[in-house]
């Protein structure tokens, strides 16, 4: 198997709710729901991992409060290292209303202080020469984007394979937002997007044809995967071809994090050598395992199955 890192964000997670109606300002409302959970794209990647019983590396940083120090006890030993940023740790509030959508309201925090240096100080970059590595939160790890040449330089020379996810940006896409993101995609072997972003970067309304247009701005050999959510997700495959997979009908729990879920599972399938198929129908299938069970839970066994006459 493939060696495989994460290089992103990791913060704290408070989900609250349901609440209906929206308060006024300056009253309060009692809520029946409550949980302190691991997020961040790259904590929720990594715990999928961990979950899947997969050998991994992460870069990530905490800050100096009570919560960056319980983040760190929440990963073990592969957060040992994580540099102490001079912050208080990143906080997202996710308030839930009835119909299961959420409002977040994010601090800014530690995560815009993580550094190329500090990243690479992390990873084992000779246990690391041919793998995939998953760089995500990139709108929101200010002093690493500052970097990113470096960061492409040394995956390049390390013959590393990079796979992209943005995330949404804070300003949405600008054309500024758009024409960053779409220099990112020329250094990258994998772009992994929901449908929303995928269309908004591409500036085209059909998720396949947006797909396409993303692809060409990559390098030959280059993959774009499109979640799809309860429609599954597609791909278009190095030789342009589209390849998509249906989602199983699950009683949904708890959908945060279920893209980067996708996105552990969709790619630890690639490092074990498995078709794009078979990879997008992993991520697919596990990641509806995870958003449909509490406490949630990963399926590790369908890494290695045969899912090819599955839905």
């Amino acid at each position: 198997m493939r060696p495989l890192a994460v290089i992103g964000n990791v913060n704290v997670d408070l989900i609250l709710g349901p609440a209906d109606p929206w308060p006024t300002p300056g009253t309060e409302i009692m809520v029946d729901y409550d949980e302190l959970r691991v997020g961040g794209s790259a904590g929720n990647a990594a715990l999928t991992w961990q979950g899947l019983g997969v050998d991994f590396q992460i870069a990530a940083n905490i800050g100096n409060d009570q919560f960056g120090a319980w983040l760190r006890q929440g990963f073990g030993a592969v957060a040992v290292n994580w540099p102490v940023a001079p912050t208080g740790t990143t906080l997202s509030v996710g308030i839930t209303h009835p119909n299961g959508e959420r409002t977040f309201f994010t601090t800014r925090g530690h995560i815009g202080a993580l550094s190329w240096q500090e990243v690479v100080s992390m990873l084992d970059t000779e246990k690391l020469k041919g793998g995939i590595v998953i760089l995500c939160g990139a709108f929101l790890t200010d002093g690493l984007v500052a970097e990113y040449d470096q960061l492409f330089a040394w995956a390049d020379a390390n013959g590393i394979a990079l796979a992209l996810d943005t995330g949404w940006p804070i300003e949405g896409w600008t054309q500024a937002n758009r024409e960053k993101a779409r220099r990112w995609l020329s250094r990258c072997t994998l772009a992994l997007f929901n449908e929303v972003e995928t269309t908004q970067l591409a500036d085209c309304g059909d998720p396949v044809e947006a797909a396409r247009t993303l692809k060409a701005l990559m390098p030959v050999g280059a993959t774009v995967v499109v979640k799809r959510g309860p429609d599954g997700a597609l791909a278009i495959d190095p030789d342009n071809r589209l390849v998509s997979v249906a989602a199983p009908l699950v009683a949904v729990a708890d959908t945060i994090g279920a893209g980067d879920v996708f996105n552990a599972a969709f790619i630890a399938a690639q490092a074990d050598g498995q078709t794009l198929e078979h990879s997008l129908k992993c991520g697919v299938r596990i990641a509806s395992t995870a958003i449909s069970t509490v406490p949630r839970r990963y399926d590790g066994e369908i890494l290695h199955s045969s899912l090819e006459n599955a839905p």
